[in-house]
C-alpha cells in the first residue's frame, strides 16, 4: 500500500467532510488549479506600526498614504506624464477624496473634463495596486454599488481600439448621471485597502494623544489587522475590567498630558465628580508637581484650566497610590513591597525613606492621607472611586473597543518568520529565559509565559470564570502595567511617586531588565526566536515600546538585523526626545524597508495645500528573489489545502469516496 493511499485511508472521515465542499473530481481539480496559481502571486505588503499613542490624525494619514507607498506608485505610473504639482493633487485626492472633492468643485470651471481625466487616472492607479492579487480577492474588496463597473474598467485596456468606446461610455455615463463623486470615493477607498495587505500594530494605541477612540473606530471597519498588546492597552483593558488602580492610572496619564478628549468625548466618562472633589481638597494647593505637560492642541490652555487640571491630577494620583498599595499588599508573590511608599513618608518632617536613605520631598501636603493608616481611602475618595469605577465598566463603547482589541490580538504573534511583541521577553543575566510567577501560582517563561498571560487577560472578561480567580486576574492587570518581571514593563520599578515628589534623579531611575541590555546580541535574539518556534533563514524580532533616539544616532536595527525596534516617537510628547515622528516598517515582496516619518502638520494642510508626511525610506533587508505567496504562512496553509485536495482526488479516483451530483 503506497503512502498516499495510506494517508487517504487515515483521513477518510475528514475527506468525507471535505467532499461536501468539493463534491466532484472537477470541483476539487479546479480548486487545486486556483490555489496553485495563488502560490505564484507576489507576497502581499505588510505594514508594522507601534506606539501610536492616540495620534489619530497622523495615524489616519499614514494609513491613507500607506507610508508613502501610494505617492511612490503614482510617480512610477505618471512620472513622465504629470507635473509634480499634479501628482500631489492626485495623491491628495486619493488620501482624502470627500474633502478634496469639495475644494475641486469650488475651483474647477471645467468639472466634466476634470472628472474624465481623474477617473482614468484613478483606474490606472487601482489597476497597479491590484495587480498582485487574484480577481476574487479584488472583487471582495470592491463596494457592492460599483463592483461590476470597477471590474470592467480594471480588466479592459483603453489602448484596445475595440474596447476604447466601451470604456469611454462607462466613464461618460458615470459622470452624466451624477455618480462621479461616489465613484471616486469608492476607488480611493479600495486603493487604501489593497495597498496594505496586512496591518500589524505592535501595541500602545492608548494614552498621551487625543484620538485613541477614533483610532479604534477606524480599526472597527479595517479588514486585515492584528495587535500585540502594549502596556498602555493593557492599562485600559484593566480599567475596563474594573481594576481601580488601572482606572486611576488612566485618568492620571490623561490629566498629566492635558488630554481628556478620549476620556470625556470618546467614552463619555464624567469627570465632574473628580473636579469637584479636587477643588474641595486641593483648592488652595498650587499642585506644582502636577502641572500638566502641554503640547499640540493643548499648548494654549488657559491658566484657570491648567490649575484645575493640576488639582485633578494630584487628587487622582493620591488615590492611585493608595489603591495600588492595597492591591500590592494582597499579592506578596509579586515581590513589590518596595513600592509601598506611603507608609515610608514622615508626614510631619516632609521626608520619605527609600532603602536606607532619607529624602526631603518637594511638598508634603496630603489632606486625604491619615499618617496612621496612609493607604486608607477617605469617605470622599471611596465615593468618587465608585462613580469612576461604574463609568468605566458600564461604558458600552469602551467595552466594544476593548473587545475589539482582544479579538484582534494577544501578547505576541508570529507572522511570516517574524516574532512580534510590544516590549520584552523577560531574561536572566546570561540571556536564558526567566521564569516568572503569574497570578495562578505557576511559573512560566518565554512563549508559555506570553500565552498564559494572554489567557488570564481573556479570562478576566469571561462571565463563567471562577470569582476568586477572576479577582486575581483583574488585579494582575496592575502587575502587567508596572511589575518588575512583566513582559510589558520589565523594569525594576515604576518611579511615579519619586518623579512627582523627589528632586534627586537617582530615585527616578528605572533599571531596565536584561532583555533591553542583551537585545543587540544576535545570538540572544536567535535563542528567543528558537524558544518561540520561529524558523526561517531570515527571521526577525520586531518590537516597539522603547523610543529610538534617532537624533543621538541610535539605530532602530539591532543585533545585525535580527531585531527591529520601530517606536520612533509617534506621539507628539516624544518628538523632541526622538527627533522624528515615528516609524513604519514595510515588508513587501522584495524585502523590508523602514520608513522614518517627520511630524504631520494636519489633514487640512494635506487637503488644501497637498502636503504630505515627509518620509525617508531605508532599505533594511532585500530578498535575493521576489517573495511569493508560496513563501508566506498563507502559502504554507495553501500547500496543506492542496495536499488535502489531492488526497480527495485520489479517494474519488480509487473508489474510496463517491462523487455527488450537485444538482440533487
Amino acid at each position: 500500500m503506497n503512502q498516499r493511499h495510506q494517508e487517504t485511508v487515515n483521513d477518510l472521515r475528514y475527506l468525507e467532510l471535505l467532499s461536501h465542499t468539493f463534491p466532484t473530481v472537477a470541483d476539487a481539480s479546479t480548486e487545486i488549479i486556483n490555489l496553485q496559481a495563488i502560490l505564484n502571486l507576489p507576497k502581499g505588503t505588510e505594514h508594522f506600526l507601534a506606539d501610536i499613542h492616540g495620534e489619530y490624525e497622523a495615524f489616519k494619514h499614514v494609513l491613507r498614504n500607506a507610508s508613502g507607498s501610494i505617492k511612490r506608485k503614482v510617480r512610477e505610473i505618471f512620472g513622465n506624464e504629470l507635473r509634480e504639482s499634479e501628482i500631489k493633487e492626485l495623491c491628495s485626492l486619493i488620501y482624502y477624496p470627500e474633502q478634496k472633492l469639495t475644494i475641486v468643485k469650488e475651483r474647477e470651471s471645467e468639472l466634466t473634463d476634470w472628472y474624465h481625466i481623474t477617473l482614468y487616472q484613478l483606474v490606472r492607479v487601482l489597476r497597479d495596486v491590484s495587480s498582485k492579487y487574484t480577481r476574487s480577492k479584488v472583487r471582495k474588496a470592491l463596494p457592492s454599488d460599483f463592483s461590476y463597473i470597477i471590474q470592467e474598467l480594471l480588466h479592459e485596456r483603453t489602448d484596445d481600439t475595440d474596447k476604447h468606446a466601451y470604456v469611454r461610455a462607462i466613464i461618460d455615463t458615470i459622470v452624466s448621471i451624477g455618480r462621479a463623486d461616489a465613484f471616486i470615493i469608492a476607488i480611493a477607498n479600495v486603493i487604501h485597502h489593497l495597498v496594505i495587505d496586512q496591518l500589524h500594530i505592535l501595541g500602545d494605541i492608548y494614552d498621551r494623544g487625543p484620538g485613541a477612540h477614533l483610532i479604534m473606530d477606524t480599526m472597527k471597519d479595517y479588514k486585515n489587522w492584528d495587535i500585540q498588546w502594549g502596556n498602555h492597552d493593557i492599562l485600559w483593558m484593566g480599567a475596563c475590567a474594573g481594576n481601580d488602580a488601572c482606572i486611576c492610572n488612566v485618568l492620571r496619564l490623561s490629566l498629566r498630558y492635558a488630554n481628556l478628549t478620549t476620556i470625556e468625548e470618546g467614552y463619555g466618562i464624567n469627570l465632574v465628580p473628580l473636579a469637584t472633589f479636587a477643588m474641595e481638597q486641593y483648592g488652595d494647593d498650587p499642585c506644582l508637581e502636577f502641572q500638566p505637560k502641554l503640547n499640540g492642541e493643548n499648548k494654549n490652555m488657559d491658566e484657570k484650566t491648567v490649575q484645575l487640571t493640576a488639582k485633578m491630577h494630584k487628587a487622582i494620583a493620591i488615590i492611585q497610590f493608595k489603591v495600588e498599595s492595597q492591591i500590592i499588599s494582597r499579592h506578596p508573590e509579586w515581590k513589590m513591597a518596595d513600592r509601598l511608599l506611603l507608609d515610608k513618608v514622615d508626614y510631619e518632617r516632609g521626608t520619605v525613606t527609600l532603602g536606607d536613605k532619607e529624602y526631603v520631598m518637594k511638598s508634603c501636603d496630603f489632606p486625604t492621607i491619615d499618617p496612621k493608616d496612609p493607604t486608607r481611602l477617605t469617605e470622599g475618595e471611596v465615593d468618587l472611586l465608585k462613580k469612576l469605577h461604574r463609568s468605566f465598566v458600564v461604558c458600552e463603547k469602551l467595552q466594544r473597543h476593548m473587545h475589539l482589541i482582544r479579538t484582534h490580538g494577544c501578547m505576541y504573534a508570529v507572522y511570516n518568520d517574524n516574532l512580534l511583541f510590544h516590549a520584552s521577553v523577560p531574561l536572566e543575566a546570561d540571556g536564558s529565559l526567566r521564569e516568572v510567577e503569574v497570578g495562578n501560582g505557576q511559573r512560566y517563561k518565554g512563549k508559555e509565559l506570553m500565552h498564559t498571560v494572554g489567557m488570564m487577560i481573556r479570562s478576566a472578561f469571561q462571565t463563567d470564570t471562577n470569582p476568586d480567580d477572576k479577582r486575581n486576574y483583574i488585579d494582575y492587570f496592575l502587575y502587567l502595567w508596572c511589575g518588575p518581571d512583566s513582559p510589558l514593563f520589565d523594569k525594576s520599578k515604576m518611579a511615579t511617586f519619586e518623579r512627582y515628589f523627589l528632586n534627586e534623579k537617582e530615585t527616578h531611575k528605572e533599571e531596565k531588565g536584561y532583555y533591553y541590555k542583551l537585545r543587540d546580541n544576535a545570538e540572544i535574539c536567535d535563542k528567543i526566536l528558537d524558544a518561540f518556534g520561529v524558523e526561517g533563514e531570515n527571521r526577525h524580532i520586531i518590537n516597539g515600546h522603547v523610543p529610538v533616539h534617532v537624533k543621538t544616532g541610535e539605530n532602530p536595527i539591532k543585533a545585525n538585523g535580527r531585531l527591529m525596534v520601530i517606536d520612533g516617537g509617534f506621539s507628539q510628547a516624544y518628538h523632541a526626545e526622538t527627533g522624528i515622528a515615528g516609524y513604519t516598517l514595510v515588508y513587501h515582496s522584495r524585502g523590508f524597508e523602514l520608513v522614518q516619518h517627520e511630524p504631520f502638520t494636519s489633514a487640512e494642510d494635506a487637503i488644501t495645500r497637498c502636503t504630505d508626511i515627509k518620509s525617508t525610506r531605508q532599505i533594511v533587508e532585500m530578498s535575493s528573489h521576489r517573495m511569493l505567496v508560496a513563501d508566506t504562512d498563507i502559502g504554507k496553509d495553501i500547500k496543506r489545502q492542496i495536499a488535502d485536495l489531492q488526497r480527495l482526488l485520489y479517494g474519488y479516483r480509487h473508489g474510496l469516496l463517491t462523487q455527488s451530483d450537485r444538482k440533487k
